[in-house]
C-alpha cells in the first residue's frame, strides 16, 4: 500500500474513533435510565432501597411476598404510589432535621399523616367493592384508618385469614373477646367462621353487618329460621338479638336468658301467669303454684321460631309441634 493511502486510512479511522467515543456515552445512558428504574422489591424503589434495605428496615422489603409485590403485575404500586414523591425527605436524609415536613414528604411510622390522608393512598385503588362506603363507616368517622388493621409490608397480614384475623379485631373490641370465652359462642375463636363472616368493617350497615340486618345476616346460615310460616313469631322476625346474643353467653343455643325467664319477658300474662322464681313449700301438681321450678317453655312450644300447624283449633298458633 502506498504512502497516501496509508494516511487516508489513518484519517478514516481517526474519524470512526472520534464518532464512537461521541456515541459510546449516547448509548449507555438509556442502560443508565433502565438500572435507575431496576430496584430491590418494585419498579422505581431504588431511591428509597438505596437507604432503606435489608439493613435498615429488613421488614419493609417484605411487601415482596405481598399482592403489592407482584412485578408481573401492571397494577402494582411503587413506593411513591402510597408514600408520595417526598422530595425533602430524600434530600435530608440522615442529617436529622426536626423540621415539620411538607404534604409531599408522605407518610410513615415516624412522619403520620392525617387519618384521611393514610386512607386516600388506600383509596386510590381500592375504593370499589365493599370499601365502597368506607368513609361514612363507624371505622372511618373514629379515625380508624387501613392501616389500623392492615400490615401493607407484611407477607402475612392477620387481619386476611379466618384464623388469626380475630386477634386484630379484638384489639379493640374488648367485650366481645370476653364473650367468645363463654360456654356458648359461635366457632369464631376454633377458626371455623371470622369477624368478616358477619361483619362488613368497611360498610355502614348497621353494626357493620354484610347484610341490611340482623336477620338477614343470621339468615345466611340459618335459613331454616327464615319462613315465612302460617304462624310467625313475631320477636323472631323483628330481630333475633331479642333472645340470642351472637357473640356467646353462658346459656345453651345463646340465649340471653334461661327460659323461663327468657319468654316471661314478654309473655307475662299469656297462657301461663308470670311468676317469681321459687319452688313449691309442699307436694303439689298445681302448676300455680310450681313457680319455675323444672319449666321450660321449649319442652312443648319447640317450633318456637315458626309454626306450619293447619289444625284449626286455639294451640294451633302456639308454635307447638
Amino acid at each position: 500500500m502506498r504512502p497516501r493511502e496509508w494516511g487516508r486510512l489513518a484519517a478514516l479511522c481517526a474519524v470512526l474513533g472520534g464518532i464512537f467515543m461521541l456515541a459510546s456515552p449516547v448509548a449507555a445512558a438509556p442502560e443508565r435510565a433502565a438500572d435507575q428504574d431496576k430496584g430491590l422489591v418494585l419498579r422505581g424503589d431504588k431511591r428509597c432501597t438505596e437507604c432503606h434495605d435489608e439493613s435498615d428496615a429488613p421488614e419493609q422489603l417484605a411487601i415482596g411476598k405481598t399482592k403489592h409485590g407482584t412485578v408481573a403485575d401492571k397494577r402494582t404500586p411503587s413506593c411513591v404510589s402510597c408514600h408520595g414523591e417526598s422530595e425533602r425527605h430524600v434530600k435530608e436524609a440522615g442529617r436529622g432535621s426536626k423540621a415539620a415536613p411538607p404534604v409531599d414528604v408522605g407518610f410513615s411510622s415516624k412522619n403520620p399523616a392525617s387519618a384521611e390522608a393514610r386512607d386516600a393512598a388506600c383509596l386510590a385503588c381500592h375504593q370499589g367493592s365493599t370499601r365502597i362506603f368506607w368513609q361514612n363507616s363507624t371505622h372511618s368517622r373514629r379515625d380508624v384508618t387501613c392501616t389500623s388493621c392492615h400490615k401493607i409490608h407484611d407477607g402475612h397480614d392477620k387481619v386476611r385469614q379466618a384464623s388469626t384475623q380475630p386477634e386484630v379485631c379484638m384489639g379493640c373490641h374488648k367485650e366481645q373477646r370476653a364473650q367468645f370465652l363463654r360456654p356458648t359462642h359461635h366457632p369464631v375463636p376454633e377458626g371455623a367462621i371470622s369477624c368478616s363472616s358477619c361483619h362488613n368493617v368497611h360498610g355502614d350497615n348497621p353494626s357493620q353487618l354484610v347484610k341490611a340486618s340482623v336477620n338477614e345476616t343470621c339468615f345466611s346460615c340459618h335459613m331454616e329460621k327464615r319462613g315465612p310460616f302460617v304462624h310467625n313469631h313475631q320477636p323472631v322476625a323483628e330481630d333475633c338479638s331479642i333472645c340470642h346474643n351472637a357473640h356467646g353467653t353462658n346459656i345453651p343455643n345463646l340465649l340471653k336468658a334461661r327460659p323461663p325467664y327468657l319468654c316471661q319477658e314478654c309473655h307475662s300474662h299469656e297462657s301461663h301467669p308470670g311468676q317469681l322464681a321459687g319452688v313449691p313449700t309442699g307436694p303439689t301438681t298445681n302448676t300455680a303454684l310450681l313457680g319455675t321450678a323444672g319449666r321450660g317453655c321449649m319442652n312443648c312450644h319447640t317450633n318456637i321460631h315458626g309454626g306450619n300447624s293447619t289444625i284449626n283449633n286455639a294451640t294451633a298458633g302456639r308454635f307447638r309441634r
